[in-house]
């Protein structure tokens, strides 16, 4: 993949442009969102029960924070749609057409990995945390710190169903084949349990294990769409010179 159009200092003033875009309209969206803050945080600690707050300026603050995340996701189909674009600045003509099929895919897969975060994750993950209460061990969770625990919870798996769409890409692009995915998986499971390490916000086994087994099933899905796409572009480059 090359691009004679922009030089290196051309793209990174196209990526900061970009940026700049995508925190001007999470902004937007978080100003939006503000008004809903205390209903949303009444919807999501549910799953933890309870909460408190320590510090008289912690309630108000986590709001605005409920306010940020909320506008992060909100606009995520336009930061997403803005990423595309960006690597669309250095693909080939023909591999461009990929770019409208990948922003929707990779849309519908982060509202997937989002909704998967919370509904199934972490109520799942709480409900075994707050298991060790005991009468002289009673959870007493802030609401600063559960909002922060579940929006990066939310975010990291929307951004880790990312995967197959990003091995299908770079397939499409010839950068690697199928086989060699297949070939790395040994490295890609330990890569995957660091990611999963790094990407979950709490330090306990259980919450690693719940993002790294998604994760595995995730590269596995990927190499077997990548296998179908690049046997397709096999044929299709066969047809082609057949026909020449």
């Amino acid at each position: 993949m090359k691009n004679a159009k922009l030089s290196f200092f051309g793209h990174l003033a196209e990526l900061r442009s970009r940026f700049l875009k995508s925190a001007l309209f999470v902004i937007v969206c978080a100003a939006g969102v503000y008004a809903f803050s205390e209903r949303i945080i009444g919807v999501i600690a549910e799953p933890a029960g309870k909460l408190v707050f320590i510090e008289p300026s912690e309630a108000f603050f986590t709001c605005l924070k409920v306010a940020v995340w909320g506008g992060l996701f909100i606009a995520a189909p336009f930061i997403i749609y803005q990423a595309w674009k960006f690597i669309e600045e250095a693909l080939e003509t023909k591999e461009k057409r990929y770019i409208l099929v990948f922003i929707p895919i990779s849309f519908g897969l982060f509202l997937i990995g989002v909704s998967f975060g919370y509904f199934i994750i972490i109520k799942i993950g709480m409900k075994f945390l707050l298991s060790f209460s005991t009468g002289f061990m009673e959870p007493m969770i802030t609401v600063s710190k559960y909002v922060s625990f579940i929006g990066t919870m939310m975010l990291a798996f929307g951004v880790v169903f990312q995967l197959p769409i990003v091995l299908l890409f770079v397939t499409k692009a010839g950068l690697i084949t199928p086989e060699d995915l297949a070939k790395k998986r040994r490295y890609a499971i330990v890569l995957i349990f660091v990611a999963a390490g790094i990407l979950t916000p709490s330090p306990d086994v259980v919450s690693q294990l719940c993002m790294a087994g998604p994760l595995l099933l995730l590269y596995e899905s990927g190499i077997i769409v990548s296998k179908i796409a690049y046997k397709r572009g096999l044929r299709r480059s066969e047809a082609e010179e057949g026909a020449t």
